[in-house]
């Protein structure tokens, strides 16, 4: 197993690059089963979780050719199998949207169930409230998640709870529906827009993607042959602009689109940290003594969940008493004792977070335990005094692409060894 070898206190300066999101990519991977042909994606990650996709894909019948190391053509022609039944499905939460996908292409899917990051208890009892409201019966035994139809009709959905993962499901299930289906409380992240805008470039009629009201009229076919150019991830634009400012350094972020950010962005400013907007990149620089804040999580358009632990870092570095609600996930505090351990001082109750900020923090023998958490000790490690080793690199691999070199170009003591070096 990998670790990563972090000599902090160096400030990052200079220019970084921002790869295509991961989280449209895990939803167009599973999308291309529902096209007549092959499509081509752009500006795809070099993650593990799309790696893992891909060689379902694979293993399913379909084909996958690299045209570049960010682009991708796939063609699912001869898969004609309903079935993914293979232990790489419970490495990721997002191979559940197979099961969208092959209930849109054959009316019928059956798939192990997901894994992924364990941040707490993520049901998908809205993903298969909104499958049977279409006309599908889904049972649950012995691990695999069996869904049957005649085949899926049109209907009106409205989502309990704020949900992506549903959100993208049942988009990807309706859209060779018989009728309309209509979406209400749906989600409105940034990757939702860009897989409907995948989906209609082949063919689909999807309209509303983006507001809390998505309307899906079902086509008979989706045409294949069009290339289509994955958004820049929010997450990986947030997780810099908080590095620089929690290292006090100056950095412009390229390739990406300032409004995803605008929530985290307000709060920086709010923080005394300095940010200034261009067309499609962003430059962090230190102002000075960073201001306390109080954070809650809620669903886009607020403060992601996804940035939250990245944020705690920072808010140890404020001065000061600051608090992070977590409103999506009830297990996403893993990370506090390893920053405990660094010497930051987190005390949680429920779902609240109390940082008292303005303590040193060192460096120290961490583990990352979900992809966003790593992504923080990342962060903690090359603010803080001395050397870190992170372990449990794997979970990072899953959402960032060549994370460790994109931070050693800005100047950071960065490496990544094998356990036997």
């Amino acid at each position: 197993m990998s670790k990563l070898l972090i000599n902090g206190g160096r400030p990052l300066h200079g220019e970084v690059y921002i790869s295509g999101c991961k989280n449209s990519a895990v939803a167009l991977i599973p999308a291309a089963l529902l096209v007549d042909g092959s499509c081509t994606i752009e500006n795809i990650p070099n993650i593990s979780d799309v790696i893992i996709l891909l060689d379902i894909i694979k293993c399913m019948g379909g084909s996958f050719t690299y045209i570049d190391k960010n682009t991708v053509t796939i063609d699912t022609t001869n898969i004609s199998d309903h079935r993914a039944i293979f232990n790489c499905m419970k490495k990721l939460r997002a191979s559940y949207y197979m099961l969208g996908a092959l209930l849109g292409r054959f009316g019928k899917a059956e798939i192990d169930f997901p894994g992924g990051c364990d941040f707490g208890f993520r049901p998908m009892d809205q993903h298969i409230k909104g499958f049977e409201a279409m006309g599908a019966k889904i049972d649950v035994e012995h691990g695999i998640i069996n869904a049957t139809s005649e085949g899926l009709t049109g209907a009106h959905i409205y989502l309990d709870v704020v949900s992506v993962g549903a959100t993208i499901n049942l988009m990807l299930a309706a859209v060779k529906a018989e009728g309309i289906t209509t979406i209400e409380n749906a989600a409105k992240e940034p990757h939702i827009v860009d897989v409907a805008n995948f989906l209609n470039a082949m063919g689909a009629n999807i309209r509303g993607a983006g507001t809390d009201i998505i309307k899906i009229k079902g086509v008979e076919k989706l045409i294949g042959g069009n290339v289509h150019c994955i958004i820049p991830d929010q997450i990986e634009t947030g997780t810099f602009m908080i590095a620089t400012a929690a290292t006090k350094g100056d950095v412009t972020i390229g390739n990406i689109i300032p409004k995803h950010v605008e929530s985290l962005t307000a709060k920086l400013l709010e923080m005394n940290v300095g940010v200034e907007q261009g067309e499609d990149s962003i430059r962090v620089y230190n102002k000075g003594p960073i201001n306390k804040a109080n954070i809650k999580t809620l669903p886009y358009p607020g403060f992601p969940t996804d940035l939250h632990p990245q944020m705690a870092v920072l808010l140890c570095m404020a001065e000061g008493v600051s608090t992070i609600t977590e409103g999506v996930w009830d297990l996403r505090f893993q990370y506090v004792d390893e920053l405990k351990r660094m010497g930051a001082n987190i005390k949680v109750e429920g779902r609240i977070a109390v940082i008292e900020g303005g303590k040193k923090i060192t460096g120290a023998k961490i583990r990352a335990m979900d992809l966003r958490a790593g992504a923080a000790l990342v962060i903690a490690a090359l603010a803080a005094e001395g050397q870190s080793e992170i372990s449990g690199v794997n979970y990072i691999n899953r959402g960032y692409e060549n994370l460790d070199k994109k931070f050693a170009s800005l100047g950071a003591d960065i490496v990544t060894v094998n356990d036997n070096e």
